[in-house]
């Protein structure tokens, strides 16, 4: 697939098939991962590939921030173990982080080499059929999600992906046109 066509197919998948993702499979995502750009050469990221049960600890800690929403203490433990549930029945879920460095410019360079490389993993995985959903936000620094991944005291989730085989393509959601956004300095 020609990269423009990944760019262009790639949407974010919320539901995927039965099917596994297999270890080549990822390793290919991961392997394409580190050929993103990094100022200093830093490499900063680190690749956490969750099994079923991390995924499902990291499940409810997802769980657990929505169940906050929740009054009642019943259905609040009835929205953990569905986020449970749902988190482990993923066919791959690799979260992607970085070594916090003591430099502000280069962390800030890390950061961004490592969003580069999230972008590389989802392009290469639209590119063998397979779909993906990025998490970012609140749960990177929530400590039982910290610990479902396994991430050191010194490193930073920048992302979660959720990876497996589409169970249906959505439609394209509409973009802003580029030249929209677009200044031309003389």
């Amino acid at each position: 697939m020609e990269v423009t066509e990944a760019i262009t197919a790639r949407r974010s998948i919320k539901r995927f098939t039965d099917r596994p993702v297999t270890r080549d499979q990822i390793e290919r995502l991961l392997d394409t991962a580190v050929l993103a750009p990094n100022h200093r050469m830093t490499e900063p990221w680190r690749f956490y590939v969750l099994g079923p049960a991390s995924r499902r600890l990291f499940g409810e800690a997802l769980g657990g921030r929505k169940a906050r929403k929740v009054d009642d203490p019943e259905a609040a433990a009835a929205v953990i173990r569905k986020v449970a549930d749902s988190n482990a029945a993923l066919p791959a879920v690799i979260a992607v982080a970085i070594r916090q460095d003591d430099n502000p410019e280069i962390r800030e360079e890390d950061y961004a080499a490592a969003m580069m490389a999230v972008q590389n993993i989802l392009l290469t995985a639209a590119g063998i059929g397979l779909g993906t959903h990025v998490k970012t936000g609140a749960i990177m620094d929530d400590p039982a999600a910290r610990a479902a991944v396994g991430v050191a005291d010194d490193e930073r989730i920048v992302a979660v992906i959720n990876a497996g085989e589409p169970e249906g393509l959505p439609d394209p959601r509409p973009r802003t046109d580029a030249r929209q956004r677009t200044v031309w300095v003389p």
